[in-house]
C-alpha cells in the first residue's frame, strides 16, 4: 500500500521504495533523511553516522554536486537552529521537530558537534554517481586475495555495441544464401550499416 512520505517518521532500517516525480522535493527529502542519520534519529541501532558512512547514489556528476551543496546547507541550517542562532519559531517544521527530538543538555551539545563535523566533512562525503561508486569499490578492494587488478569503467558502451553487431553479422548474416543476403543488403550493406540502423531506431 502506498503512503505519503513523511521525512520525520520514514523508517531508516530495511528497504524503502520511494516514488516521486520531478519537482516533488526529492533533494529536500534526501537532505532531511541525511540529517536524521547524522543525528542518529532512526538510523540503524540509533547510532549517529558520519558522512563517510552514508552512501548517496545518483546518476550524473552535476546531481552529485547539487546534492552535496544542498545537504551541507541543510546541516548548517540545523546547526544554527541547535546553536540558538535561529529561533525554533523561525525554522521550518522539520527542523523544529528535530530540535524537539533531542533533549537539552549533553544530548543537544553532542548533536551540535555532530552537525558541525558533518558539514565540515561533506567534501569527502560518499555522494557519488553509480559508476564512481563501483570504481571506488574496485580501488578499495584491489589488493584482496583473488583480485586480478583494477577494472576499467567504461565511459561509453559504443565499442561494446559495435563488437556485438559485428559478432551478430558474422554469426547470422554470413551463413545466409545469396537470395537472403541480397535481402539483408537492401536494409544494411554491412555490419557498420546495421549498427547505424540500430542507432537510428533505438537512439
Amino acid at each position: 500500500m502506498s503512503l505519503p512520505l513523511n521525512a520525520l517518521t520514514l523508517p531508516l532500517r530495511g528497504h524503502q521504495l520511494i516514488e516521486a516525480s520531478a519537482g516533488t522535493g526529492k533533494t529536500w527529502t534526501i537532505a532531511a533523511l541525511y540529517l536524521r542519520l547524522v543525528l542518529g534519529l532512526g538510523s540503524p541501532q540509533d547510532q549517529p553516522l558520519h558522512p563517510r558512512q552514508i552512501l548517496v547514489l545518483t546518476f550524473t556528476r552535476a546531481a552529485t554536486r547539487e546534492l552535496v551543496d544542498r545537504i551541507r546547507s541543510r546541516l548548517v541550517q540545523a546547526h544554527d537552529v541547535f546553536a540558538g542562532r535561529v529561533g525554533p519559531e523561525s525554522a521550518d517544521s522539520f527542523l523544529q521537530a528535530l530540535l524537539l527530538a533531542v533533549p537539552e543538555g549533553p544530548p543537544r551539545v553532542q548533536a551540535l558537534w555532530r552537525l558541525e563535523q558533518a558539514a565540515a566533512a561533506m567534501d569527502d562525503a560518499a555522494v557519488l554517481t553509480i559508476d564512481a561508486w563501483v570504481q571506488r569499490l574496485l580501488s578499495e578492494h584491489l589488493l584482496e586475495p583473488g583480485h586480478q587488478g583494477l577494472e576499467h569503467v567504461l565511459e561509453s558502451d559504443e565499442s561494446l555495441k559495435a563488437a556485438a553487431v559485428r559478432d551478430y553479422w558474422r554469426q547470422q548474416v554470413y551463413p545466409l544464401d545469396d537470395h537472403a543476403m541480397a535481402a539483408v543488403a537492401d536494409v544494411a550493406p554491412d555490419a557498420q550499416g546495421l549498427a547505424q540502423l540500430l542507432d537510428a531506431s533505438f537512439g
